[in-house]
């Protein structure tokens, strides 16, 4: 019986070559996005998940509180690790001190590579279950140890065993290779992690040094392992008053509450807002989730409609059947296993479309994916997935063709009747509503991405060069270093600093001025500078003046930016002293605020200050009447001279800004791929519904044309219809949009208005590309030969 069913089902597939073919590319095209998209979430889900412990492990995190409102942040003070031991010790397996992640030069011999890396506790390895190729997870507890990765291994020693062997850091100190590791896939948070150094030296090194009572210098990061007969929420509740009961009165009024932040919520709950995990990387999980839903919908629609909409050229098949003995139950049987052929015809083109896509969509999502060939649980959910689909696509169909009269039907009484064709209006109106529901949700995306790149940043970033500092070579000899460039012609001014332009590394609460209300807690952006800082990056002074190599007393002078102002409630700035931590300043001047940090936020309140060093980086300012080719090659130079150990490694200030763009970016381009999918999908079912009503309509159209009507005016009839029904979408789906798009531009302080022209833009292109689908047919069929149409007659 199985196999009657599929003969017939291959049969109707040859005989309606057209239908059939836009079943099969609209269902395919719908699975491969569901595909692309199952591919994208599976990795979301899965991130971290390398790490053996991954539901046992933890970050050390804290709640501080700021004149009412909660900051989280994940930096952690030093004396924290010993009392976690001494007080908490039974509830965790291991814990782990770390510094943050930087670039660092590794040098055998004449090779120097830069990678990053982490300084960590001895016990880290343990916690984040290294695969160890060579060495053991307890190499790192030598002073001078080092854990490699296996690129980095690669880079520095080829095939050769790099065991024992001596690696220079930064060309100060010398560490000894005590074992290599696999590298961590991309869907880890660690995934860059080149090597990791050991911990004593990193925190007895000048300027690293912190103090073993000081609690509030929160400056480092610490990761643990809870035991195994430990709860992650109730330990979390232990500690959480660990760092307050060992606070000063003065530092008491920031409420600091410790807790631990799971590894399963690192990537996807990764944002809070005053106080309270609020989401993260998971709202676009549930986003794409939803999408590749609809998209798969929009196809399965398409062969709900062109299903019943031949339903009367099927209708004799179902009445003769039904007159001999078939049974309902027999005929929804049949329905549904040519819905599923389909499927599984779809199904495998959908797979060579995600191979041929995978490339653009890794391309656009920053992922490494791949199609699962070797996953039992891939094709477990793949067939799961095609009958599903089948199932959804056939369902209608198969229960309208099997519900026929016989004795109707063989009577030549049938007539499927205008009633008939409200479900297939209905299922083309949720296709366009969802269509244009993504198209407009894509607009505002890039035009909130338009509107933050477009803000004033308050210094000129064009030709701006950054190149952070991995040693003391440039800091040593920038007297030298500077005037050197300043010859070559390449720069017009080079400066070094504590922080890049795209960035806040430091900050200060310890701050203090006349007028400041005793019960407000200060938190300032806080950035080492020296005297040429201004003239290179571009400052906009709105007061007083620039610091100057020719003014001594500028060593004791801070510029503060407007924001700064604003919140120090000055309003004569200029003059004024501003006590940081014991130090007496004085405001020499104002500039606009400095987009520093993210776009889509207001500026932080930051002052800037002379700095002896050592600095973070150094900006350079290219000549703008030199190439950049040109300049770069003699920044190099140069840089060669005073450091021969370190790769010259540079970012232009243009590119770390628009980085910060790349999240809104990358989903906007994902959307606005889908979203063409969906409309392409959408207008494959019109082409398909219209092809239909124009071979129905041939001896009606004929009559028309003997009787005098016009092309245009047969055109006009044959589009009303399809027009109307996606004006009704249009009318359903721009308030829906407008509702789920003002909700989403509500995360963004900084944010673009939702404008009438996107709706307006929306709803004209929408029926545009319907005109132009439905008008091949119609035309085509208007052109006709009333003669021919009406021969049979």
């Amino acid at each position: 019986m199985i196999r009657n069913y599929i003969k017939i089902a291959w049969r109707n597939l040859i005989k309606n070559k057209a239908s059939s073919l836009i079943n099969i590319g609209g269902l395919a095209a719908g699975m491969a996005v569901a595909m692309l998209i199952g591919l994208w979430i599976w990795d979301e889900l899965s991130f971290d998940k390398y790490h053996q412990n991954y539901d046992r492990v933890a970050m050390v995190m804290q709640h501080e509180t700021f004149n009412g409102s909660v900051n989280t942040g994940n930096t952690i003070s030093l004396p924290l690790d010993a009392e976690l031991r001494k007080s908490y010790g039974s509830d965790f397996k291991h814990i782990a001190l770390s510094s943050w992640a930087e670039k660092h030069i590794l040098t055998v011999g004449e090779k120097n590579i830069s990678y990053k890396g982490n300084f960590m506790g001895a016990e880290a390895p343990e916690i984040f279950s290294l695969n160890m190729l060579k060495g053991s997870r307890g190499g790192l507890k030598g002073p001078s140890a080092l854990l490699i990765s296996q690129s980095v291994a690669k880079a520095l020693f080829g095939d050769a065993d790099p065991i024992n062997k001596i690696v220079k850091l930064d060309n100060k100190a010398s560490f000894n290779i005590s074992g290599v590791y696999e590298d961590l896939p991309g869907n880890t948070s660690l995934h860059e992690l080149g090597f990791i150094g050991p911990w004593d030296y990193y925190i007895h090194a000048p300027g690293n040094e912190r103090s073993l009572t000081d609690w509030g210098d929160n400056s480092l990061l610490m990761y643990v392992q809870i035991a195994d007969h430990a709860n992650m929420s109730a330990l979390s509740q232990k500690i959480k008053n660990i760092k307050l009961n060992h606070m000063s009165r003065e530092d008491i009024k920031f409420k600091p509450l410790m807790f631990l932040q799971p590894m399963s919520k690192w990537h996807l709950y990764s944002e809070f807002k005053n106080g309270v995990n609020t989401g993260g990387a998971i709202q676009y999980v549930w986003l794409f989730g939803i999408i590749g839903i609809f998209v798969l919908l929009l196809a399965c629609i398409n062969f709900m409609n062109l299903s019943t909409a031949r339903s009367e050229k099927r209708a004799k098949e179902v009445g003769i059947r039904k007159a001999v003995g078939s049974l309902r139950g027999q005929l929804i049987s049949q329905f549904f296993c040519e819905s599923l052929l389909i499927a599984v015809l779809a199904f495998g083109f959908s797979v060579l479309l995600v191979q041929l896509a995978l490339p653009w969509f890794n391309h656009i999502a920053s992922k490494q994916l791949a199609i699962l060939w070797n996953n039992p649980l891939f094709w477990i959910m793949s067939v799961g997935f095609t009958l599903f689909t089948g199932l959804i696509a056939g369902s209608y169909p198969a229960l309208y063709l099997s519900s026929f009269n016989p004795v109707k039907v063989l009577k030549g009484a049938f007539k499927a009747g205008p009633l008939a064709a409200i479900p297939r209006k209905v299922l083309v109106v949720v296709q366009f509503t969802v269509s244009v529901v993504l198209i407009i949700g894509t607009i505002i995306v890039f035009k909130q991405i338009q509107f933050a790149q477009n803000r004033p940043v308050g210094y000129n970033r064009d030709g701006l060069v950054n190149i952070e500092v991995t040693n003391d070579d440039l800091h040593q000899h920038f007297d030298a270093f500077r005037t050197d460039l300043l010859k070559s012609g390449a720069v017009t001014e080079v400066t070094e600093a504590s922080s890049p332009t795209t960035g806040v590394y430091n900050n200060r609460g310890d701050v203090n001025w006349r007028g400041k209300d005793p019960s407000m807690s200060s938190f300032f952006g806080n950035i080492y500078v020296t005297s040429q800082y201004g003239q290179t990056v571009g400052w906009q002074f709105t007061d007083g003046r620039d610091f100057s190599a020719n003014f001594l007393s500028d060593s004791a002078a801070i510029v503060l930016n407007q924001a700064a102002v604003k919140y120090m409630g000055l309003k004569n700035p200029v003059g004024e002293t501003v006590t940081i931590g014991k130090r007496n300043m004085v405001v020499i001047g104002v500039v606009k605020d400095m987009v520093m940090e993210s776009p889509y936020e207001p500026v932080k309140q930051t002052f800037f200050r002379i700095g002896q060093g050592p600095f973070d980086d150094i900006i350079i300012r290219i000549n703008p009447n030199v190439s950049a080719h040109e300049a770069l090659n003699k920044i190099a130079a140069v840089c060669k001279t005073y450091s021969p150990a370190v790769p010259f490694a540079y970012k232009f200030a243009d590119d770390e800004y628009a980085k910060k763009f790349a999240t809104e970016e990358r989903i906007g381009k994902l959307a606005s791929g889908f979203a063409t999918l969906a409309i392409f999908i959408s207008c494959l079912g019109l082409f398909g519904m219209a092809s239909f009503m124009a071979e129905q309509r041939t001896k009606e159209i004929g009559v028309r044309k003997v009787l005098g009507a016009t092309v245009f005016g047969l055109w006009r009839l044959m589009s009303r219809d399809f027009v109307l029904l996606v004006i009704i979408s249009l009318f359903i789906a721009m308030p829906v949009a407008y509702y789920f798009m003002r909700g989403w531009l509500q995360h963004y302080t900084y944010r673009a208005e939702l404008s009438w022209w996107i709706f307006s833009v929306t709803a004209a292109g929408a029926i545009l590309i319907t005109l132009l689908t439905v008008s091949y047919q119609s035309i085509k069929a208007a052109l006709i030969n009333p003669v021919k149409s009406l021969r049979s007659e």
